[in-house]
Formats: structure tokens, sequence, C-alpha cells
């Protein structure tokens, strides 16, 4: 299916998961750009073949094979199209594979909208769009939990000690940081941000300490790290307990010496830069199970940074997504209904202002009128009731009774722990995606 306008740059997504082409389509299309699908690897090399693209997106897996056939084809045939590949979580070995064979980028799953977009502007060279003056890296809301936060951000500006970010996936702890680091004195400096669970533990250290010449295979040139490029400024490390135990050492050193060595090199730089690290785990508990280093918590952790998560501040609910309409809608007027906003307040929001704005972009998407979205435009998953409470002895029957609550239950929690990716939660199941969808169906899950 071709949507193409004259002029826009062309993109061919390759999946099988309509729900995943659906959510590519709609946030290229918003960014002005032409797709195609494709949802085999022999459609991708026959449309390939037929006509030009400017950026090719595939998954991992499909019907017919691996999605590192289509990366190969296009390496093979010198088709001048970068391609990036969309990957399952926690499988850095398919993100690797696919690098060597000539993708430039991956995504894993679930695919975060900000990351996607972020590799489309960097593939095809998309121009930032300027934002109004005052909306850049705002913090909203004026419940009390956020105004405490603010306070504390001009605190932490003043100083150059670590900063320790704790909260929930979603509520703003890399907004957070960037805040800190524009209102300080490094301000004019270089801002880096690292997702620290997303690099491929054999490239950590490369990617961080920068690599010589000759270094490696591949290493045709000296290349900067993460340390070398925040250099004067500010280095932010995001899901820092992410990173195994041997990376952990090297970055204690690095740290406390201040100083980095690039592979290759028998020479160490000088480097300094703050540091600001994020996670939404439990540090501390991490560190009594040995899974993270003590003295890499003590130099992280000098001065912590709590984020509320959005259940906390309901009352900045409304505010916050008329806010996020209104970027959204690019001055076009957008705006909810009272019953639409009341459904926002009573929903549970386990992905934050995160799950908020997707919410909000696809119900921008989807709804007959933008100017009233509805409660219904939102398609939110209901709350929790009766069938997903907690079932007390001696009500386990009828048995198949007793086993739906227990599947309903486990599939709504994987779907909230997997910001509601029906591929993603069926992995984390350990079931098919059709195995998903079916049981899905069955129990009334929406």
């Amino acid at each position: 299916m071709s949507r193409r306008t004259r002029g826009q740059p062309k993109v061919l997504l390759v999946d099988d998961e309509p729900d995943l082409l659906e959510l590519l389509e709609m946030t290229l299309s918003r960014m002005g750009l032409d797709t195609s699908r494709a949802e085999s690897v022999a459609d991708a090399q026959r449309m390939l073949d037929r006509e030009p693209f400017d950026l090719c997106l595939t998954d991992w897996n499909l019907p017919d094979g691996e999605g590192l056939r289509v990366v190969e084809h296009i390496t093979q045939k010198a088709l001048d199209v970068p391609v990036a590949v969309i990957t399952a979580f926690g499988s850095p070995e398919n993100a690797v594979a696919a690098l060597k064979a000539g993708a430039f980028d991956y995504l894993a799953k679930p695919v975060a909208l900000e990351q996607l977009r972020a590799l489309v502007k960097q593939a095809l060279k998309v121009p930032e769009k300027p934002q109004p003056a005052g909306t850049s890296y705002q913090l909203l809301g004026e419940s009390s939990a956020m105004q405490q936060v603010r306070t504390m951000i001009d605190r932490l500006a003043k100083s150059q000690a670590p900063v320790f970010i704790n909260g929930e996936s979603g509520s703003g702890k890399e907004l957070a940081a960037r805040m800190i680091h524009l209102k300080g004195p490094r301000a004019e400096l270089p801002f880096i941000a690292v997702n620290c669970g997303a690099i491929p533990e054999n490239l950590m250290e490369s990617e961080f300490f920068g690599y010589r010449k000759g270094a490696f295979t591949g290493a045709e040139a000296d290349r900067d790290g993460f340390f070398q490029a925040a250099n004067g400024g500010t280095l932010f490390l995001d899901e820092v307990a992410d990173l195994p135990l041997a990376m952990q050492v090297k970055l204690l050193r690095a740290i406390q010496e201040k100083k980095v060595r690039k592979v290759g090199s028998t020479t160490e730089d000088a480097v300094d830069a703050r540091l600001i690290s994020a996670t939404h785990k439990n540090l501390s508990a991490l560190v009594e199970n040995g899974e993270f280093r003590q003295d890499l918590y003590y130099r992280l952790h000098v001065i912590e940074l709590s984020m509320p998560s959005l259940r906390e501040m309901r009352e900045d609910i409304p505010p916050i997504a008329n806010a996020i309409l209104a970027r959204l809608s690019r001055g076009n007027p957008a705006g909810l209904e009272a019953e639409a906003i009341a459904a926002l307040e009573r929903y549970p929001f386990p992905g934050n202002v995160r799950e908020l704005e997707n919410i909000l972009e696809r119900g921008l998407s989807l709804a007959a009128d933008p100017q009233r979205i509805t409660a219904d435009d939102l398609h939110l998953t209901p709350v929790a009731d009766e069938a997903d409470a907690p079932i007390p002895a001696g009500e386990k029957w009828p048995l198949q009774d007793y086993l739906d609550r227990v599947e309903r239950a486990a599939i709504n929690e994987a779907l909230e722990k997997t910001r509601y990716n029906r591929t993603a939660a069926a992995k984390l199941l350990g079931i098919t995606f059709r195995a998903m969808r079916y049981r899905m169906e069955r129990l009334g899950i929406k």
C-alpha cells in the first residue's frame, strides 16, 4: 500500500504485525513522510528492486525469514537506501549482526516513538522544526510534587555534584536532566544522553570511550566516545542499572580518574563531564543483590532527585494533556471532551507522561473530529475491575472461571509492563503473537 505524495521522502516498512505497522505509519506521516508496506522478506526485496526508497525499517522476525536478509539484499544490490532493523528487546546479538551486515542503526521493541523519530531524522536529515519560545524542556504541572521537583532542579543546577534521578519509565527523567544542564554553568556546552540498556555489551567500551583506527575490524578512522563528546558539558546515563558488571568497573575508573582510554590506544585522554544518571529500577536493591557495584553506586548517587509518577499528580493531567495536544496539533485547535478528561484522570498510566503522549497522539489521529476528542477516541484499556481482582481462598471454582481470571490478570500485567505492545507482551508471556491475540479476544481484553 503506497501513499506517496510528490516530493515526500519515502519509507519502506517491513513487518507482518498490523499494530506496529499502524503505529509506524502514523508517526512517520506526522513527520511529513510517505510510507509503503511489505509483510515479508520476498515482498520487501521485490519492492526495493522495483522503486526507489529513501529509508527502510524492517522487523527482525518475518514470516519467510530474518530481516537480516533485507539488509543483505540492499547491500548486495548496492541500493542507496539506509536501513534500520527493529529487534526484540534484549537481543543485542541480532542488533550486532544487522550492523555488521550494513544496517546503520536498530530499534528495540517495544518501539519508543522518540527514538524512532530521532533515528528517521538522522537517516533522512529531516530538519528539526523550531519550537515556540518557552516550550522547550519544560516540566508541566502545578501540583506540590512537581513544584518540589522544579525547586530541586534549580538547586542542583548550581552544583557540579553527580545527580541520580529515580522514577518510573516515562516520568520525565531525561527532561529533568536536560533542565539541570540548561540551568547550570555548562548550558552552552554539550549534553550527551546515553541509554545504557540499548547498547550491545560487546560495543560498550568503544561507544563510551571511543577507539583508534585499526583497533578492530571496521575501525577505519579514529572515533571519540560518549565521554569525549560530553567533554566540558553533561553526560546523562539513562537506565544505568542495565550496565553489565564488567562495564561498571571501567566506568568507575573513568569517573575516578577523569580520564578515558580509547580502544586500541596506549594513552589516556582527560575528560571533564558532569554526570547525571537515572533508572526506573531500585538501584540500592541491586547493590544488595550484587548486581550493581557499591563503589559505583556511591559515585553516582551523591544527590538524588525523585520524579513523581503521573498517578501522584492527577490534578496535573488536564493541563499536561492540553499542552501535549497543542504541540501535536501544530497550531490547529484540538480539545478533549469532559468525558475524555475524566477518563484520563481515572486511568492508572503505568507509562506515565510518555504513555499519555502516545494515547493523545493516537486519539488525535483516529478522532472523527480532532477538535472534539472523546473518551472512545482514546481507546484506553479499562481500569482493573472485578475480573482482575485477587481471588479469595475458596473461590477457585468453577475451575475454568478461575483459570480465565488468572490468565486475564497475567495478560493485563504483561501489557502494562510493555506499554501495551502486544508483540512484546506475548514474548514476555512466552507465547506467540497469534496465541496472544486469540486469548485477548476470548477473554474480552481490548
